[in-house]
């Protein structure tokens, strides 16, 4: 299903038909009862106690699959000067955007609107997205320039916590380190104003399917994690707001962490609602294997006598196809690599 970039025109007054989701897939289909939302837990990067950082990095992920560093190092010019740049590639003439639109989704760099198939249904999520390549990194437009500190800042701050989250886990320090994450790619998203945030949504509920995602984003609001109860793991649960200070970064696991981790550390589970006022732009870095790498449990989180491997080996690229194949369903996708 081709469709016209919602940054391309003028701002909509209502929400076209092809963006208007079942109701079953609605916002508020899956809102059981109000809560606070709870507060998005902080790790303070700063600082060598890096046992006491891995303890808390453990915790988040134990609980949320979700949190957020400060004192993380990423210059605040370097992280304003990838918004300005980003912001400023939506803003472009139409026609200097389309050189880049592509249906093709192995092609990098790509502006496309995002598109996916569920249970048969084809409908349209409220997102601009541009897709780039990390390794290098690539930038299609003039101001490009902003790409490569900001990734290599970026890029620095995911292996550092998955080096904390590998010995808050029992492992080596170096477990993730080499092809478990030597690939990863970069979505620009962009949310433009929606008329009625009631009928759609940004991006419907998913994983990620890498080790772990590092998110910036020019305003709050809009991305919600699924918070489970105690032993909860993909089933019911409630959409909450995650916010986060400001100058943070929010990072999520994804799949491959929870695989390696037999489960200690979660994938969180997010969706992003649709704005009436403001446009949001965010930038989520995503750390992954290489295609090639094959995947299993850490080995040393299995020797205890009672415990066995939730998931069977496979390579990445096997994962991918799955994950596509199964539009990113959590319990469909996994469903295939369960033993």
């Amino acid at each position: 299903m081709a469709a016209e970039p919602l940054s391309n025109g003028a701002a909509h007054q209502s929400v076209p038909g092809r963006y208007i989701l079942p109701v079953h897939k609605r916002p508020s289909s899956s809102v059981k009862g109000k809560v606070a939302p709870p507060v998005l837990p902080i790790v303070d990067l700063g600082g060598d106690d890096d046992v006491r950082i891995a303890e808390e990095i453990f915790r988040a992920g134990r609980e949320f699959g979700f949190f957020q560093v400060v004192n993380h190092g990423v210059p605040e010019e370097v992280m304003g000067a990838m918004m300005r740049a980003a912001e400023d590639f939506f803003g472009l003439p139409a026609d200097e955007k389309m050189v880049y639109y592509s249906t093709d989704g192995k092609k990098l760099p790509r502006f496309h609107t995002s598109t996916r198939n569920g249970d048969g249904e084809e409908f349209l999520y409220w997102r601009d997205c541009l897709k780039i390549g990390c390794h290098p990194p690539e930038w299609p437009h003039k101001l490009g320039a902003a790409l490569e500190p900001y990734t290599a800042a970026v890029t620095a701050v995911a292996r550092r916590v998955l080096r904390l989250a590998a010995v808050g886990l029992g492992l080596e320090e170096e477990h993730f380190e080499g092809s478990l994450s030597g690939g990863g790619m970069m979505n620009v998203n962009h949310y433009p104003p929606c008329p009625d945030p009631s009928l759609t949504l940004g991006t419907g509920p998913h994983c990620d399917p890498g080790l772990v995602t590092v998110l910036m984003e020019n305003v709050g609001g809009g991305l919600q994690m699924l918070l489970h109860g105690d032993g909860d793991a993909g089933g019911s649960g409630m959409w909450v707001d995650v916010e986060a200070a400001p100058g943070a970064l929010v990072l999520n696991f994804g799949h491959q962490m929870e695989v390696i981790s037999n489960g200690r550390l979660r994938s969180g589970e997010h969706r992003v609602v649709t704005g009436a006022r403001a446009a949001r732009t965010s930038l989520a870095s995503f750390v992954w294997p290489e295609l090639e790498c094959a995947v299993a449990t850490a080995q040393e989180l299995v020797l205890a006598p009672g415990e066995v491997p939730l998931y069977r080996p496979y390579s990445y690229g096997e994962f991918l196809g799955v994950y596509v194949a199964e539009a990113g369903h959590r319990d469909a996708v996994m469903a295939h690599f369960k033993h």
